[in-house]
């Protein structure tokens, strides 16, 4: 186990000095600089500036020292707002999108699971077909038209929530519910194929034959096998939900790490991109190695050692 370990943290490294290293080329690829948009820079003062910040180095040297930088923490100060760096950024924005991606994850694992469980139980029946065209419904609308829609009926029609902003509960639910939507279909999809499978399996027809009831069979037997799949899809799902959807976070005015990054691309700001790059990929990794440890937990007849 140990030595499994071992590998997939050198496979996890490998990667993030991959990503660290395209991100920082491909930024600085982008056409103009952070200070290109600013009128009427005196051509002195601009000079500054590229010296202040280490533009005016070859790339391979402030690549080495950003490199450098992250090694030891340090993520850098923001070309665009002034007195700001890049970790005080994370640190004001990740907690806001952790909250709204949390409860958005539970909405999620909760009734996707479970929708999924009853379209299985009532496979070919009306229950089934209606709650499989919800999930197709809810793959297909795209979150910032279902964040607006939800905006308009529940916010400005039925004035049930506010319409946009943070820091309350009911400023939460309806990003959280447009966070959701996406994934619920998912798990709910996943959740139906794979119980579906399993419900067909001899030992669940033992398990009818010794008078267990639906109950019983699902939540002991087949509903433990039947997640395989939904915990695979969970890794990558958990990292975009918690690090905050840019989309939906824009729509609704809210100040997490999904608006930041919208704002450090428009603005060119090359330290915040790459910074919240970086973060969001170390979360993924992270959370996808997680999710294999936890793979092999549910099922026994996948030894860690071996996957």
């Amino acid at each position: 186990m140990i030595k499994h370990l071992l590998k997939k943290l050198v496979i996890l490294c490998t990667s993030l000095f991959v990503v660290v290293t395209l991100t920082f080329f491909l930024t600085h690829a982008i056409p103009g600089d952070p200070f290109s948009d600013e009128e009427a820079i005196p051509e002195e003062i601009l000079k500054a500036l590229y010296q202040h910040y280490g533009l005016d180095q070859p790339l391979y040297v402030q690549f080495g020292k950003y490199f450098n930088n992250l090694l030891h923490g340090n993520l850098g100060i923001s070309f665009k707002y002034h007195g700001r760096t890049a970790n005080d950024v994370i640190g004001e924005g990740f907690p806001i999108s952790l909250t709204l991606g949390f409860e958005a994850l539970l909405l999620a694992i909760g009734l996707g699971i479970l929708l999924g469980s009853y379209a299985a139980v009532k496979r070919g029946k009306w229950q089934d077909q209606t709650t499989m065209l919800l999930a197709v419904l809810g793959i297909s609308v795209p979150s910032f038209i279902l964040a607006t829609l939800l905006q308009y009926v529940f916010a400005m029609q039925l004035d049930w929530f506010p319409v946009a902003r943070w820091g309350s509960f009911a400023q939460s639910v309806l990003p959280a519910l447009s966070l959701a939507a996406l994934p619920t279909a998912m798990i709910a999809r996943l959740t139906r194929a794979s119980m579906v499978e399993v419900l067909q399996q001899d030992y669940i027809l033992m398990a009818r034959s010794k008078g267990l009831n639906s109950f019983q069979i699902i939540y002991r037997h087949a509903l433990r096998n039947a997640l395989l799949p939904v915990v695979t899809y969970l890794g990558p799902l958990t990292a975009n939900v918690l690090t905050g959807s840019f989309v939906v976070e824009k729509i609704f005015g809210i100040p997490g790490l999904g608006q930041w990054f919208v704002m450090s691309v428009a603005n060119r700001d090359y330290t915040l991109i790459m910074s919240l790059t970086i973060f969001y990929s170390a979360f993924l990794m992270v959370c996808v190695f997680i999710v294999d440890i936890i793979y092999s937990l549910l099922d026994p007849r996948i030894k860690i050692g071996k996957v």
